[in-house]
């Protein structure tokens, strides 16, 4: 399947006990493909992976993929700071049935410089012959993947692209500008999405999507096929709710608007906390100015009704 449009960076839902749920989370995932998004990514930062057991990770993005059944593609994240480690998760994550590839991101804490992040993705693309997703998050990480290790990551056959979010539009314009035909650059951030789908991105990996999955498709969707007019418009309506899903650390905010609006929960794993009241009270606010408790109700109404 091709892997362009907008993807989202799903959250794990969580029962109050703190376990994973999986019967929100196969919700979660029907909800999102009804919508229209155009490839799902289980596991990675707005997932909470960093604090999910092996099995509970592993688990996560066997029901992502086994709800999907080959209707969306799915990348699942597979991210560590040991190499080792990160490539016996890869090799794991190749036996999951109906999973289309791997997003893995820089290794965090050690500070790699670029040869040792280049060596470091290498040894995952060459243990597994899944699509390898480069993922590019300097500010969880600690480093910046530049785009000549980027390039020379390229020529490696199964690495097919990036999801960039250093949120840094001179190096994202470098990428596109340099890099081979059929490289796929992804923006990372919701804000840099219209910015990046302009100068050639091949889509977005959202987390506003968790919320608004068929708007954030439907302005992706606009920008790819030239129709910028649609494209600003749902990009100026929203994009108060993209940044506000970042007014604490995320997915804190995400989580609290799905539980407004009936898509889940804001249970959240230490050290992640839920939002507090002042920022709960702002994003309702927001919520209804939004018009997204309307939207719910209408689409209650819509399913009853058939």
């Amino acid at each position: 399947m091709e892997l362009t449009g907008c993807g989202t960076a799903l959250v794990t839902p969580f029962r109050e006990d703190s376990s994973v749920d999986e019967t929100a989370l196969r919700s979660l995932v029907e909800w999102q493909i009804a919508s229209g998004i155009g490839f799902l990514v289980p596991c990675g930062t707005t997932g909470e992976a960093a604090t999910l057991s092996e099995e509970e990770w592993l688990r996560v993005v066997q029901i992502v993929a086994e709800t999907a059944a080959g209707r969306v593609p799915v990348f699942g994240g597979c991210t560590n700071n040991s190499t080792r480690e990160a490539v016996a998760k890869a090799k794991k994550l190749a036996k999951v049935p109906g999973l289309t590839g791997v997003l893995t991101a820089n290794p965090y804490y050690n500070k790699p410089g670029q040869e040792g992040q280049y060596l470091h993705f290498r040894a995952i693309a060459e243990a597994v012959d899944l699509p390898i997703l480069l993922y590019n998050i300097p500010g969880r990480t600690g480093v910046n993947l530049e785009p000549a290790t980027v390039l020379r990551l390229a020529k490696l056959s199964n690495v097919i692209g990036i999801k960039e979010s250093s949120g840094n539009i001179t190096q994202i314009t470098e990428l596109l500008t340099t890099a081979p035909a059929g490289f796929k650059v992804f923006a990372g951030d919701d804000s840099m999405a219209l910015p990046t789908l302009a100068l050639g991105g091949a889509g977005l990996v959202s987390v506003a999507s968790n919320v608004i999955p068929a708007e954030m498709s439907a302005m992706v969707q606009a920008a790819l096929s030239g129709d910028w007019t649609t494209a600003r418009s749902v990009n100026r309506r929203y994009f108060r709710l993209m940044l506000a899903h970042f007014w604490e650390a995320s997915p804190a905010p995400v989580k609290a608007v799905l539980k407004m609006i009936g898509r889940g929960d804001d249970v959240l794993r230490l050290p992640m906390v839920p939002v507090t009241d002042a920022t709960r009270a702002r994003l309702e606010t927001l919520a209804v100015e939004l018009g997204l408790f309307e939207a719910v109700a209408a689409e209650g109404g819509a399913r009853r009704a058939s």
